[in-house]
């Protein structure tokens, strides 16, 4: 097969001619001719790999590439030139072998053929020729494009080796099965089973970086529940594991907490692609194991669970090396919040808890109503539609009270500098008891939010 005419990008071009002074052979592997050939050309990453230096070809192209710029890595013989929002990995052909106790590998130069075998999958073990009378020939030393077109997950060499060798391969499996919709070929899967205690000597890091891709699949749950079956997510997540079953006592049984949550993070995957609002649906329930309690009366009870975990948010994030920041925090609000629009949808709505949501979500209440949305997962039509209709009269309610009462992002109409001001007060507690009566009487109902309802209000409180 020649795949010539699909090489109209630039970038070919100048790596051809930029191998041609150096005198390599170079070819283009791996992702990018695997998603050109199920015609998916969005991939903005390309991987290049040439019998040679893999930097010495990087320097050649970032000097023919305007305002490129360069990283190298001479530990692993490989470079990074970045142009826009676009990176080119440069490789030089390499054989690899493992020490037992690291995923790092011992790296020398070596043939096409060595770095054939060196690769994770026979998808990604495609190469097409850049240099010489074959231009655009694709090589296929493994069948890869029969397991294309099976859909198919296979290693090239024996999985067992492959597995050992490079754990994080095992996870990398289980994404491109959830990313490509291919189903994991039994002997491969069975060596992930067999060797998945390999993954701890993985950092948290790489790990973190297949989770988040698994997550933003379009069925994460195929991700979930391969790492479940296969041991590797209860060494990677194990407050994931914890969800997993189902206890009955007498008449009453719970869901299957684990299930629900993939349901929950499936069905917000169809509205959102924000990474951090598909966490919020990975960690909605993540304290129902250690709230769970059983009443004679009402059968099983999860109480505060939204409230404790949202403390278990920021240990889940620092254990997982996932940011410490803003994006932490708002994963936080929202598994804290998650419960308060079902709240409303059960009960008759009144203007105080709806400026109370707005005043505690701010610019976050649409992504806590998609989550509510998606937290309905029940089997029955007739509730799950009632539930939606309850739900719009919430949406409706917050619309009208924040066009009344601008309670979104709410900034307190009067400031501590004035209280102390128009009372001729000191700095002090006082002052903070009077800023929270106001916001209080706000969100009540009881005065309109401007400044002069409260400092009259201020002034009644006074006397």
């Amino acid at each position: 097969m020649n795949l010539k005419k699909e090489l109209d990008n630039k970038i070919f071009d100048i790596v051809k001619n930029a191998s041609e002074k150096l005198g390599y052979e170079s070819f283009v592997v791996g992702g990018w001719v695997r998603d050109l050939l199920l015609n998916n050309k969005n991939k903005k990453d390309i991987d290049f790999v040439c019998i040679g230096s893999g930097i010495k070809l990087a320097r050649e192209v970032q000097n023919l590439i305007p305002n490129s710029k360069i990283s190298t890595y001479s530990n692993f013989g490989t470079a990074l030139v970045s142009c826009e929002d676009i990176n080119y990995e440069f490789i030089g052909a390499r054989k690899e072998s493992y020490r037992e106790n690291s995923r790092n590998p011992i790296i020398e130069n070596g043939s096409l053929e060595d770095d054939q075998k060196r690769r994770d999958f026979t998808i990604n073990c495609l190469y097409v020729k850049l240099v010489g009378e074959n231009y655009g020939e694709l090589l296929d030393p493994f069948n890869g494009l029969i397991d294309l077109k099976n859909k198919i997950i296979k290693t090239p060499l024996d999985p067992d080796k492959t597995f050992s060798d490079d754990p994080l391969r095992m996870i990398r499996a289980i994404r491109f099965s959830a990313q490509l919709n291919f189903e994991i070929c039994s002997k491969t899967l069975q060596s992930i089973s067999k060797n998945n205690q390999r993954i701890n000597i993985v950092s948290s890091e790489r790990i973190t970086d297949e989770l988040n891709k698994i997550i933003l699949s379009s069925v994460p749950s195929r991700g979930f529940i391969l790492l479940k079956e296969t041991g590797i997510l209860e060494k990677i997540f194990e407050e994931m594991i914890s969800l997993v079953g189902v206890e009955t006592i007498e008449k009453f049984s719970h869901k299957d907490n684990f299930y629900h949550t993939l349901e929950v993070l499936d069905n917000i995957s169809k509205k959102t692609d924000n990474l951090w609002l598909r966490w919020a649906a990975v960690l909605h329930d993540i304290a129902k194991p250690i709230t769970k309690k059983f009443d004679k009366k009402i059968g099983w009870t999860f109480h505060a669970h939204d409230y404790i975990g949202s403390k278990m948010v920021p240990k889940i994030f620092k254990k997982l090396k996932l940011p410490q920041n803003e994006k932490m925090l708002y994963v936080k609000k929202l598994v804290a919040l998650h419960l308060r629009p079902i709240a409303l949808a059960q009960e008759v709505v009144t203007d105080s808890a709806v400026r109370r949501l707005l005043f505690d979500a701010g610019e976050d209440i649409d992504d806590l109503m998609t989550l509510c949305d998606a937290d309905i997962t029940s089997k029955n039509p007739k509730k799950v539609s009632r539930y939606l209709k309850n739900f719009e009269v919430v949406r409706k309610k917050l619309k009208d009270v924040e066009e009344r009462d601008k309670i979104r992002n709410w900034q307190p109409p009067v400031t501590g500098y004035e209280i102390m001001k128009i009372f001729n007060m000191r700095e002090g507690k006082e002052v903070g008891r009077l800023k929270k009566a106001v916001e209080e009487a706000i969100l009540d109902g009881k005065i309109k939010n401007e400044k002069k309802s409260a400092i009259s209000y201020l002034k009644k409180l006074k006397k």
